[in-house]
C-alpha cells in the first residue's frame, strides 16, 4: 500500500474499509498480493507482449513465402526465417556438443563411470 501512502494501521481510520477493499479489487499484476490472489495472469509483462509479437511476425513471414512461392510457379524462390529469440543461436535451435559420440566411445565413457563410481 505504499503506493498510497498508506498501512494496515490506517485502516478504519484515515483508510475506510471500502477504500481498501477498491485498492485491493483493482491491483494490476506486478503486485505480490494480485500474484498470490491468482490476479496475475503473466500478460502485463513485456515479455509476452514481445513473445507474440514474434510469432505473429514467423506466422506473416510463412504467410507472405507462401504466396510468393506460390506466384513463382512452384520454385520454391523464399525461405522462411523465424524472428530471433534471446537464449538461441541463429539458426533458432539449441546446440549442445559438437556432434555424435562414436558407440564405442561411448561405451567406454559408461564403463569408466561404473568402475569410478
Amino acid at each position: 500500500m505504499t503506493r498510497t501512502c498508506y498501512t494496515l494501521e490506517d485502516v478504519g481510520g484515515a483508510l475506510s474499509w471500502s477504500s481498501l477493499a477498491s485498492f485491493i479489487k483493482y491491483l494490476d499484476g506486478t503486485s505480490a498480493l494480485a500474484r498470490d490472489l491468482g490476479k496475475a495472469t503473466g500478460w502485463e509483462t513485456t515479455a509476452k507482449t514481445n513473445e507474440i509479437l514474434a510469432n505473429i511476425f514467423d506466422l506473416l513471414q510463412v504467410i507472405n513465402a507462401n504466396l510468393v512461392n506460390m506466384a513463382s510457379g512452384g520454385k520454391k524462390k523464399l525461405k522462411v526465417k523465424p524472428y530471433p529469440r534471446p537464449g538461441r543461436d541463429d539458426n533458432n535451435t539449441r546446440k549442445i556438443g559438437k556432434g555424435a559420440l562414436p558407440v564405442d566411445e561411448l561405451h567406454e565413457w559408461i564403463r569408466e563411470r561404473q568402475t569410478n563410481g
